[in-house]
């Protein structure tokens, strides 16, 4: 299953979003706390407890510097996905970014688990836009 956010619009340079958000400690303020039940952040991985579906790990596998962050479920992560967040710079202070999350679901999941996911990606596109990278 592919899903893929809006695009959102940052008004910061891709060098600050990229050196930013290749660190996952610094990922924590775009997650929406309200649905975790933990949550544990390090440089290249971090472990989140989500409400109703169970611990997701999370780690980089590639980067490509100011373009692209790869992450992936972790060895012993319950689900089997990756997260793509994709980084376009417009001018020195409009940089896009789009997030594309392709899950390995069941088809029963698939269909119970789209519009969560869709509203996950979206939020974390949304919450991409406002934060300060300075």
């Amino acid at each position: 299953m592919k899903i893929e956010s809006r695009i959102g619009i940052i008004p910061e340079n891709e060098e600050k979003i990229y050196a930013f958000l290749s660190n996952l400690n610094h990922i924590e303020p775009l997650i929406p706390k309200e649905k975790l039940s933990s949550w544990e952040f390090q440089e290249d991985s971090c472990r989140l407890g989500i409400t109703g579906i169970g611990e997701i790990r999370l780690r980089i596998l590639e980067k490509e510097p100011c373009k692209l962050i790869k992450l992936g479920s972790g060895e012993d992560s319950t689900y089997d996905f990756t997260l793509w967040i994709q980084l376009k710079q417009v001018s020195e202070k409009d940089t896009r970014a789009k997030l594309t999350l392709h899950a390995n679901l069941n088809p029963f999941l698939q269909v119970m688990a789209k519009k969560p996911l869709q509203n996950f990606v979206d939020t974390l596109v949304e919450r991409m836009t406002t934060i300060p990278y300075g």
